[in-house]
């Protein structure tokens, strides 16, 4: 994970803790205060809202107690690898398309990151440039040219 990923997940770890957490503990409190609990829809909502976060919370500490930080700085560009920014051309239609090899927390295919479990990022790792990769996807198999390997700072 690259230390800007891990610094957005410690974030909103930060924001779960300090805004989330209280938000939901007002509401249970608030819904408490109207009455009987056996017929208190609102109550058993916030309580459910509580536990969703709870289980968030517990998921974030988790991938954060896990995480492994990669300085790009000590990586090559011969071949691909996470945090490799690589164009490719694919073979068929001729289109090219970069995308950025990232963890799974930080996927995010509007801004080009795709997770390494993915089938092209698979189809991809140990290629190096000019190589042509042959991925399975669900439409059937592409071939996707490597035409250069980056890593952004």
């Amino acid at each position: 994970m690259t230390q800007k990923g891990y610094d957005k997940l410690v974030a909103e770890l930060q924001r779960l803790e300090a805004v989330e957490r209280p938000k939901a503990s007002a509401a249970i409190a608030e819904a408490r205060d109207k009455g009987d609990l056996s017929e208190n829809a609102e109550y058993d909502a916030a309580k459910e809202a509580q536990a969703m976060l709870e289980i968030k919370i517990t998921q974030l500490k988790a991938t954060i107690g896990e995480a492994k930080i990669i300085d790009t700085s000590k990586l090559d560009t011969d071949t691909v690898q996470i945090l490799s920014r690589v164009k490719l051309k694919n073979v068929k239609t001729a289109a090219t398309m970069s995308y950025t090899i990232v963890s799974e927390t930080e996927a995010n295919l509007r801004e080009g990151k795709i997770s390494v479990k993915t089938p092209i990022a698979q189809g991809l790792l140990g290629k190096r440039v000019g190589e042509i990769a042959e991925i399975r996807v669900p439409q059937g198999t592409i071939s996707l040219e490597v035409l250069e390997i980056t890593f952004e700072e």
